[in-house]
């Protein structure tokens, strides 16, 4: 007679077969009640046991699994086939960000899942990140707007894009302004690196900061690196045009970074390596109109529904309403701008002449 129930003994085994196959063996021999008599369980388990083993033999011993044949909140297949879609659509983006991007409502693991499972998931080389200092918790600090950073971007080595490019004369320079506390982008566009294009991009935020009161009441730098667009001459004995445009807002100040220390424009880096992803290799123009309606979609989508990872997971319209909530949210629906156009109005201005306008020399 065994002295433990077979339900104990069940809950401590780690091959259960070997009890439940002399279970059997001692039903055959002695019947289904005195087995389970012996075995300390009810006939009907004995039953069961019996049937599979006479079934598939010692292998019908194991459990079966519990899993359901069907779940009632597994992902359609028509929704499947959309996101194995986007996948091939976005190519290198992760899971994570085409969630984003689609508003779609599944888990990044779910998503990976479905391209895993779709033959379509691919291994992406993983990036080594070297973190030198991490000034996540100083940059919280920041009131809003007490630091912005700038940068160009030069969009010819794009191979997605270069051919919509040259075809439909499309920029080949952006201009990008972010500020660091909340993450705000404005965004600007040009045929050309130059210094007057980097003014009146200058001249355009600061019209708009202005104009929605934003500047706080400490003073607030600007900072670049040492290119030309920003600096002039490397040997000039006078500020710049791009500085003096930033300077003429009363308390904003314009600063460079050391010569080759890049990790202190980390920010806007970050911008620039984004929209190569979310934006220049997976969209495509008609004309140049066009692209500056879609990079206006993208900037506005970026500072009022992207959230950030790095920032808590919220949009900066989030952070920004937390640091400064009588903010007017237009200054964030900030128009993408045409440079080129800017400054073709601005010299037609100019050729006008009259009394009250200043004319070509």
């Amino acid at each position: 007679m065994c002295p433990l129930s077979y339900y104990q003994i069940m809950r401590n085994c780690k091959d259960k077969r070997a009890h439940r196959y002399q279970m059997v063996q001692y039903a055959f021999k002695h019947g289904i009640k005195p087995a389970a008599r012996a075995f300390h369980t009810s006939p009907v388990v004995v039953r069961k046991w019996l049937s599979r083993f006479k079934e598939t033999g010692y292998e019908g011993l194991l459990d079966l699994s519990h899993k359901p044949h069907y779940s009632p909140r597994a992902t359609p297949q028509n929704l499947k086939d959309h996101i194995i879609g986007l996948q091939k659509k976005y190519r290198r983006l992760g899971a994570r960000q085409v969630k984003t991007l689609e508003g779609l409502t599944q888990a990044p693991k779910t998503i990976r899942k479905i391209w895993k499972e779709a033959g379509v998931s691919h291994r992406r080389r993983k990036k080594k990140y070297i973190t030198k200092q991490n000034l996540r918790e100083v940059k919280k600090k920041f009131y809003l707007f007490q630091q912005s950073c700038e940068d160009t971007k030069d969009l010819t080595d794009i191979p997605e894009y270069w051919t919509q490019m040259k075809r439909l004369n499309l920029p080949t320079v952006q201009y990008t302004r972010r500020e660091i506390s909340c993450g705000v982008l404005f965004l600007g566009f040009a045929n050309e690196l130059s210094l007057i294009h980097a003014t009146l991009f200058a001249a355009y935020i600061n019209h708009q900061m202005a104009k929605y009161k934003a500047m706080p009441e400490d003073s607030a730098r600007c900072q670049t690196d040492n290119g030309s667009e920003f600096i002039g001459s490397w040997n000039a004995k006078e500020p710049s045009a791009y500085t003096k445009a930033i300077e003429s807002l009363p308390g904003q100040f314009h600063t460079t970074i050391f010569p080759g220390a890049h990790r202190m424009q980390a920010d806007v880096e970050t911008i620039h390596g984004l929209m190569e992803t979310e934006f220049y290799e997976i969209e495509t123009f008609t004309n140049r109109a066009d692209f500056m309606s879609k990079a206006n979609t993208y900037q506005l989508f970026f500072n009022l529904e992207r959230p950030n990872t790095y920032k808590e997971d919220k949009t900066p319209w989030q952070l920004v309403q937390e640091k400064k909530p009588g903010l007017d949210k237009r200054l964030l629906m900030t128009s993408a701008v045409d440079l080129d156009v800017l400054l073709n109005n601005y010299t037609s201005l100019l050729a006008q002449g009259g009394k009250n306008l200043l004319t070509n020399p």
